[in-house]
């Protein structure tokens, strides 16, 4: 069977005209979608930029720490390591005029995501507690610690209360310390490890720490073996029995339950 329509050959102007079409299809893509994907996220190294291949818009940190328009608070976070054993952590916060960035000078550390949600909620609440706008600050959070203690939710209660502190420049009151969580509502959530926090917490001289509600006495779960002779045998059996914990008798430090950021913030920010 023929085929009666004639084939028309490409020509290589033909080829050259599909080609620009095809790249120009491309980047008009590559334009609408920039243009319509919504908000575009930054991401900052709050430390020094190293070189790399790529281009990195000007970020001079050095000149933000070094302004006399900021307010910086440092406060003791108390946490537990990997080995079970307390610790404390130090976290500085800083607030400046800006727009709305939240910078963290993590350099050399693991940054867990939920520290970082924990820094998220801190700045929901403090903007809350304060009546005061931070997209119009720049917060700088910068931490010091040992790598295995910069995760879970603990520290965000003692990380908004710095945050209420810088904002309205005032200051913290280091003879108390806070662990927990903290909800949207600036509600404190309970958390693991008291009884180490507290050791961890009087070791480094403060005298009060302040805990979720319910969490002053603590009550842990331990094992033993119970033998008993039966006829000519020996049986044996590996039991679970309670302990109750008082952490303000057992730590010998006073501790005091808050129910929400608002209660904390009363103990812990004083004036400059």
């Amino acid at each position: 069977m023929y085929d009666y329509w004639p084939r028309k050959k490409k020509t290589w102007k033909t080829k050259l005209a599909v080609s620009l079409l095809l790249v120009i299809a491309f980047f008009s893509g590559i334009i609408m979608g920039n243009f319509f994907s919504g908000e575009k996220v930054v991401v900052y190294n709050a430390t020094m930029p190293q070189k790399t291949g790529i281009t990195m818009k000007s970020f001079d940190y050095e000149m933000l720490l070094n302004t006399n328009a900021s307010s910086t608070v440092t406060v003791r976070i108390p946490a537990v390591d990997k080995d079970d054993t307390g610790v404390v952590t130090l976290m500085t916060v800083q607030v400046l005029p800006g727009s709305g960035r939240i910078l963290t000078n993590i350099d050399r550390l693991l940054f867990w995501v939920d520290t970082q949600n924990s820094i998220r909620r801190a700045t929901m609440v403090a903007e809350n507690v304060t009546g005061k706008n931070v997209s119009n600050y720049d917060i700088v959070y910068t931490i010091t610690a040992n790598a295995s203690v910069i995760g879970g939710p603990s520290a965000g209660a003692a990380i908004t209360i710095a945050t209420i502190a810088a904002i309205e420049n005032k200051t913290i009151n280091h003879s108390i310390m806070i662990t927990g969580s903290v909800n949207h509502d600036g509600t404190i959530g309970p958390v693991g490890g008291i009884f180490e926090k507290a050791v961890a917490s009087k070791d480094v001289g403060a005298q009060t720490l302040l805990v979720p509600l319910t969490q002053s006495v603590q009550v842990i779960y331990k094992t033993r073996e119970y033998c008993e002779k039966i006829g000519w045998t020996d049986f044996c059996t590996s039991e679970t029995y309670p302990v109750k914990i008082d952490i303000e008798r057992d730590v010998g430090i006073d501790v005091e339950e808050v129910i929400d950021i608002w209660e904390a913030a009363e103990y812990m920010i004083i004036e400059k």
